[in-house]
């Protein structure tokens, strides 16, 4: 299965080595050729491999906070958050590179009440400045044990565009599909105190499947 939203990258991709393949065949004979051949079939092979959206089932839990993003944990600090939950938190940040998969998914049940889209810089996502400088789109959920979670889709160095497909308003459901950000990334979920934290920094997580924590 495939993001509907590679559709458009997809398709560019296919007609680009299709036709670099036709050409080639048609005006270069030569063994040359097979390189070339050998180089786009690689390049279309990774932009395909990019775009997969494999099936994931959500471990039960009402109370569980889910992680958003395959990747790695760089970072699990407590910091002020200012914006939506206006009290000391944790932050988790994932970093995603190329290889993981990019489809995001919500972290939480809850009634999304806070979206802002921030255009920005393209520092590395490893950045501890990334999450307040780079391009992102932040996102406040009530909780329905009126708790309050804030997470951010953060672009990276190759990532140069970030989509969502929710709005303030909307119903959230944990491990259902949100959105996607291209070509290495990051993210951040700000959790507030009275969420047990059951991840560490070098830890692997996978969209949909990893508990990052446990409301107490």
């Amino acid at each position: 299965m495939f993001a509907r939203d590679g559709y458009p990258t997809m398709t560019l991709a296919t007609v680009v080595t299709a036709g670099v393949f036709y050409l080639t065949y048609t005006f270069l004979d030569h063994w040359f050729s097979y390189v070339i051949y050998t180089i786009f079939a690689i390049l279309w092979g990774i932009v395909i491999y990019f775009f997969r959206d494999p099936e994931r089932t959500a471990p039960s839990g009402q109370n569980l906070i889910i992680s958003p993003a395959d990747g790695k944990v760089v970072l699990v600090k407590e910091i002020e958050e200012e914006v939506y939950l206006k009290d000391k938190a944790t932050q988790i940040s994932i970093f995603l590179s190329p290889l993981n998969v990019h489809v995001n998914r919500n972290p939480v049940s809850g009634k999304l009440e806070y979206l802002k889209y921030h255009p920005g810089k393209y520092l590395m996502a490893w950045d501890p400045n990334a999450s307040v400088e780079n391009e992102r789109a932040d996102f406040g959920v009530l909780h329905p044990s009126g708790t309050k979670f804030f997470f951010k889709q953060i672009t990276g160095f190759l990532a140069r565009r970030i989509v969502y497909h929710i709005k303030e308003g909307d119903e959230l459901v944990a491990g259902e599909r949100f959105g996607m950000m291209k070509f290495g990334s990051r993210m951040d979920i700000i959790v507030p105190g009275n969420v047990e934290i059951h991840v560490k920094e070098g830890d692997r997580t996978w969209a949909g499947q990893s508990v990052l924590g446990e409301i107490k």
